[in-house]
């Protein structure tokens, strides 16, 4: 076991931390309460980041504003059987944010990611096809924002 230990620390294997932030205070503007939204205030919270509620002044340090612009479930139909009926859904999520300082100064830009991900469905079993529907969003969700507080954690300085 000790060998073990020894060897992974050797090769630079370390286990995931919490990352670190360039800044202490952050803001979130425009879609507030939307679903990504609220989780990634709950993820900075756990953090030891601090969700303010009014927007900070210009000049005070260690203060980001986070701008949603964009939240948004996308259902498109992509295959069809020959009399019509729906065999084949792509669900998107796309999410739109940017980082700012409150003097204005772009940290990250306006930034577009967008999730997609392929379900069948049958009319026979559209209740259940409406559950998975709706874990597959949720495991959207959850995948944007871990991406967004990695995005926000490459920010190391203001």
């Amino acid at each position: 076991m000790v060998a073990l230990a020894s060897a992974l620390a050797g090769c630079g294997f370390a286990m995931r931390q919490a990352p670190n932030f360039g800044f202490t205070t952050v803001y979130v503007t425009q879609n507030v309460t939307s679903p990504v939204s609220k989780a990634l205030q709950r993820e900075l919270a756990a953090s030891g980041i601090q969700v303010a509620s009014m927007p900070p002044v210009a000049g005070k340090a260690g203060a980001v504003v986070l701008g949603v612009i964009t939240d948004q479930r996308e259902r498109a139909v992509v295959g069809q059987t020959t009399s019509g009926q729906v065999r084949e859904l792509e669900l998107r999520y796309r999410f739109r944010f940017s980082l700012s300082t409150p003097a204005g100064k772009w940290l990250i830009e306006d930034n577009e990611m967008l999730l997609e991900r392929d379900i069948s469905f049958s009319e026979t079993d559209a209740l259940a096809k409406s559950a998975e529907e709706q874990l597959m969003f949720k495991d959207m969700e959850s995948d944007v924002v871990q991406q967004v507080m990695r995005r926000l954690a490459s920010v190391t300085s203001l």
